[in-house]
């Protein structure tokens, strides 16, 4: 199995690495300027020796033929102490006439002549060793100059060791000044992850926590604002978490009480009949409560089977044609006791014929699941209202009843599965929270939408589209 690497220390080692290689650029590239400064301070240095000592000698061969080589050599020995620079005069067949002597090492006596002929009278830079007669490269400036009849050559040197000797004490300096500041940095980085990771390890805890079922768990905001946003999702998801296992426990207890009063009392029937308990004459009475028994526990099944089928995108609608009013007057006729007992008034049926183009089966399970939620809420002597309204491929259907209404607090809520108000679980004993969440559901198979809308203490209005028609139709 691979070992798997912390985010602090990919971070740390970033971070490291991005320095190291930060230092080691800047270590080349201070080298590579400290070179080019050397080399461009030591020519110009030549330059001015030579220009000044090749004056100098010219004028002395002129004035004084017979005795100029001991003054040139001993101005020579002045500025190759003064300077730190050895200077050579050579004549044009290589032979050197005068020569320093301030270094260690001996300069030659003699020099190829094919290696001055690269410089003119001009002031001519090279990197030689001179055919080898120099025992390493050195930095020479050169110049041509004629004095009483034939060409001499003017030479100022100075050895490579100097430049790397001059390297090498920038790049110690650079060396020690890139260690402490390094040391200090990686302490500071080090901290600096720790504190940059700890949201990470905060979050990663809490994950855990609420892995095991705990979901009081919340995240404090943070200052690096991608940190604060994921806080902010993550107590967000905590508390939608902790409303939907509410909601999951609550569900859990009311499908196991429908599912076991019912039963209870389909099995106690059963026995009373089967064991002379329930005398024959009653037996007709309890059977038809045993068949509505069954009924709900029917529809209990057949709410919970669609629910998982739309949401597993199994459930293909059955698309048709037929009037928006049959499955609202077949609902009605259903529940028409129940508008008799509460002397429910309808209004809005006598409309023209407004067809959809919808599968019916699951439109009469729509209608059914709201003016079920309508009676159930509806004020005694109160209305239900109908209006429809075709908009273009959809058609609105408005169903709206009066009563004690929603509060605002309650309105986002009412689609929520499992969701039922206080009012409601005293007047729904039958009901799980189901229903409005597989009327959204529906809805929205069919490409819809569906709202609500409530004053507190007037009324209840829902809203929703179908279609009217095929959608590829204009």
């Amino acid at each position: 199995m691979n070992k798997k690497v912390s985010i602090f220390f990919k971070y740390f080692a970033i971070c490291s690495a991005v320095i190291l290689v930060s230092f080691v650029c800047l270590g080349a590239v201070l080298l590579l300027v400290s070179s080019r400064y050397f080399v461009t301070n030591e020519k110009n240095l030549l330059e001015k020796q030579t220009r000044t000592l090749a004056s100098y000698a010219r004028d002395r061969m002129s004035d004084d033929p017979a005795s100029w080589k001991e003054d040139i050599s001993a101005e020579f020995e002045r500025y190759a102490t003064d300077t730190n620079v050895d200077f050579m005069l050579c004549a044009d067949d290589g032979d050197v006439i005068v020569c320093s002597t301030h270094h260690a090492f001996k300069l030659p006596e003699t020099i190829p002549a094919k290696e001055l002929k690269d410089f003119k009278e001009g002031y001519t830079y090279k990197k030689s060793n001179l055919g080898g007669s120099l025992r390493k490269n050195s930095h020479i400036i050169g110049t041509r100059f004629k004095a009483n009849g034939p060409y001499y050559y003017l030479l100022s040197l100075t050895d490579e060791d100097e430049q790397n000797e001059y390297l090498w004490n920038i790049g110690e300096l650079f060396i020690i000044s890139a260690i402490m500041v390094l040391v200090i940095v990686m302490f500071l980085v080090y901290f600096m992850t720790i504190k940059l990771t700890a949201p990470v390890k905060e979050i990663a805890n809490a994950s855990v926590e609420i892995g095991k079922g705990d979901f009081s768990v919340t995240l404090p905001e943070y200052s690096v604002a991608e940190f604060d946003q994921l806080a902010n999702s993550f107590n967000e998801m905590t508390a939608n978490l902790k409303s939907y296992d509410t909601m999951r426990n609550s569900f859990l207890a009311n499908v196991s009480h429908e599912l076991r009063t019912p039963m209870t009392s389909i099995g106690g029937f059963v026995d009373g009949m089967l064991d002379g308990t329930i005398p024959p004459e009653e037996q007709q009475r309890y059977l038809r409560i045993i068949s509505s028994e069954v009924n709900r526990l029917a529809r209990l099944v057949r709410s919970m089977l669609n629910l998982a089928k739309i949401e597993a995108g199994e459930l293909e609608p059955n698309l048709a044609y037929f009037s928006v009013l049959e499955p609202i007057v077949d609902t009605l006729v259903t529940f028409e006791n129940r508008l008799e007992e509460k002397k429910i008034e309808i209004r809005g049926l006598d409309t023209e014929r407004m067809d959809l183009y919808a599968d019916n089966d699951l439109v009469h399970q729509v209608m059914y699941n709201l003016i079920e939620n309508a009676i159930k809420f509806v004020d005694e002597g109160g209305y239900i209202e109908f209006s429809f309204e075709k908009q273009g491929a959809m058609t609105a259907v408005s169903i709206k009843n009066s009563g004690e209404g929603l509060s605002e607090d309650e309105l986002p809520l009412v689609f929520d599965r499992f969701y039922k108000t206080d009012k409601s679980r005293g007047l729904d004993k039958a009901g799980v929270g189901l229903g409005l969440n597989i009327v959204r559901s529906i809805v929205r198979l069919h490409g819809g939408e569906i709202m609500v809308r409530s004053v507190k203490g007037e009324y209840t209005e829902f809203v929703f589209t179908l279609p009217n028609k095929p959608a590829d139709n204009n």
